[in-house]
C-alpha cells in the first residue's frame, strides 16, 4: 500500500518530470511503493504534459559514418556505350527428351507441359508411366479427354416430356 500523494511527493514529481526523467526513474526516487504506473497516472491527472527534454535512455550505439561522394563537376552526358556482340561459347546443349509416339512412354522426369498426363498402370509399380502424347487443350490428349470429360447424365432417368407432364399436372 502506498503512503499516498503528499504535497512533498507531488512537488518532487513535478520537478523530476519537468527535468525530463522517465516515470520509472521518478518512481525509484520517490520510493515508498510508488510504481511507474502510479507516476504516469498522477502526471495525467495533474495535466503535466510539457517536458524539458524527452526521456530517452542513453544508448551506446555505434553507427559508422558513410563516406560521402565528393562533389563532381557537372559534365555533359556522355554518349551511350556500345555493346559489342560476344560470340557465344559452344556449350553442351541440354538434350531434349524424346517426344513419345506410343502411349505410356512418358515418365515423371520426361513429362512436358503440352504432353498428355493420363496415368497408365499402377503408380506403385516400376512400369508406371503417362500417356505422353500431345495434349489437345487441357492436360489430356483427344482420346483421354473423351474419357475424362463426359457429358453429365441427369439423375432419375426422366426425359423432358415426362418432366413437362409432371409440371403441368400441378396446374390442372
Amino acid at each position: 500500500m502506498t503512503a499516498g500523494w503528499t504535497e512533498d511527493r507531488v512537488g518532487a514529481l513535478k520537478k523530476l518530470w519537468l527535468e525530463g526523467q522517465s516515470a520509472s526513474q521518478i518512481a525509484k526516487q520517490l520510493g515508498g511503493g510508488v510504481t511507474r504506473n502510479a507516476v504516469i497516472g498522477k502526471v495525467h491527472r495533474l495535466g503535466l504534459s510539457g517536458r524539458a527534454a524527452p526521456s530517452q535512455p542513453a544508448r551506446a550505439t555505434f553507427r559508422p559514418t558513410r563516406p560521402r561522394p565528393a562533389a563532381q563537376p557537372t559534365q555533359a552526358p556522355s554518349a551511350p556505350r556500345r555493346i559489342e556482340a560476344v560470340q557465344p561459347r559452344p556449350a553442351a546443349a541440354p538434350v531434349p527428351a524424346p517426344m513419345p509416339d506410343l502411349p505410356g512412354t512418358a515418365t515423371v522426369m520426361t513429362l512436358g507441359a503440352h504432353m498428355c498426363k493420363w496415368p497408365i498402370g499402377d503408380p506403385s509399380s516400376t512400369e508406371f508411366s503417362f500417356c505422353g502424347r500431345r495434349a489437345s487443350e487441357g492436360v489430356y490428349c483427344v482420346e483421354h479427354a473423351r474419357v475424362a470429360y463426359q457429358p453429365q447424365v441427369r439423375k432419375g432417368g426422366k426425359d423432358g416430356a415426362s418432366e413437362l407432364a409432371r409440371s403441368l399436372r400441378r396446374y390442372i
